[in-house]
């Protein structure tokens, strides 16, 4: 661990930066199975809230493994850091006022409650998604052939077949995506953002 380390604050503080930017940064963390459409519909809001004119950016599992976090596998204590460096990365996004859009699967739900409270500690919300559909529905949609590939025993450490996930007992918002389409749940997502005052409701005018 680094020492001899000294933190230096800026010029500006986050609510003049808000202000001068004219939107606040919060982290949006959707965290579900593999295909329960976690990435569809973070792909789909962050389209819809730049058309709205707000900064925002996707971290998505997958992509952050080709960089980042390509030094990491998929065993539990790999997993944890995986989550770590991003709830990490997604809070800088956040207190540089964007609004940072996460689509881990995130199995553990110790792994998602240090990353509210890293981002609570300094003021900066943490808004959880559970994109929730049952393992028999992400099994048939299954678009990658990992669930095939785990129970034939090809994948190790796959979550939901060899693996556990923990969901989330009280996320801010609960999404079913075997019931509801990613348009319906895009606008649940903004109906949530302007009713607890994150964006402003005359964007969306």
């Amino acid at each position: 661990m680094a020492t001899n380390i000294t933190w230096h604050e800026g010029n500006i503080s986050r609510s003049e930066r808000e202000k001068l930017l004219g939107q606040k940064g919060l982290t949006i963390w959707f965290t579900g199975l593999s295909a329960s459409g976690k990435s569809t519909i973070a792909s789909a809001l962050e389209q819809h809230l730049l058309h709205l004119g707000l900064s925002c950016y996707r971290l998505d599992g997958d992509n952050i493994r080709f960089g980042l976090n390509k030094d990491l596998g998929f065993g539990q204590k790999d997993r944890e850091e995986n989550i770590r460096r991003i709830a990490e990365v997604a809070k800088l996004f956040a207190d540089s006022t964007t609004i940072a859009l996460t689509s881990f699967i995130s199995p553990y739900k110790s792994d998602r409650d240090a990353a509210r409270k890293l981002h609570e500690d300094t003021g900066i919300p943490f808004i959880e998604i559970y994109v929730d559909a049952p393992l028999e529905i992400v099994e048939q949609r299954d678009p990658k052939g990992l669930y095939k590939k785990a129970k034939a025993g090809e994948i190790k450490d796959f979550t939901g077949i060899s693996a556990p996930y923990e969901p989330p007992p009280s996320p801010e918002i609960h999404i079913p995506t075997d019931k509801l389409n990613v348009k319906e749940s895009v606008k649940i997502i903004l109906d949530y953002l302007v009713e607890q005052k994150h964006i402003n409701p005359k964007v969306l005018n």
